[in-house]
């Protein structure tokens, strides 16, 4: 499974938000501007519901916020790179700078678990995390998901 198949370069978004609920916002408004929503209002609110029952920081400044609605045909990933971290209440109280946000059907739980298990092992690695802050575009971002 190739991260790099569920992005675009309107899906990558370098950010300087002051809060979790702004993030969240703008990469809402990115997915929509890239055509992946057929419904704003009903991702939004699922997207911000989600993150009321628990935080979707991982750890290691990482936050994995996802919805999966039945209106949705197939799945996909906004990335958000963030000048400075931002509180997310994430499991080791870390301020997150990189956020995978996913979206889907909500009939293709196998799917949608290996997106998540492979964003997760991604992230693990300390220099693709630098190199993705380091990066100066959306090409660039996409281009060092295409061998994950």
């Amino acid at each position: 499974m190739k991260i790099s198949n569920y992005l675009c370069d309107e899906l990558v978004c370098f950010l300087n938000e002051p809060s979790k609920d702004a993030v969240l916002s703008k990469l809402i408004e990115a997915s929509l501007k890239a055509k992946k929503l057929v419904d704003e209002k009903e991702f939004s609110t699922a997207i911000f519901e989600r993150e009321k029952i628990v935080s979707t920081g991982i750890g290691m400044g990482v936050a994995i916020p996802h919805a999966k609605l039945s209106n949705l045909e197939e799945f996909f990933i906004c990335i958000g790179i963030l000048d400075r971290g931002v509180d997310w209440h994430a499991l080791d109280g870390a301020p997150v700078r990189l956020v995978f946000m996913i979206g889907g059907p909500d009939d293709r739980q196998t799917e949608y678990l290996q997106i998540l298990s492979t964003i997760t092992q991604i992230v693990r690695d300390e220099a693709l995390r630098r190199d993705l802050f380091s990066a100066q575009n959306s090409q660039e971002v996409i281009k060092l998901f295409e061998g994950s």
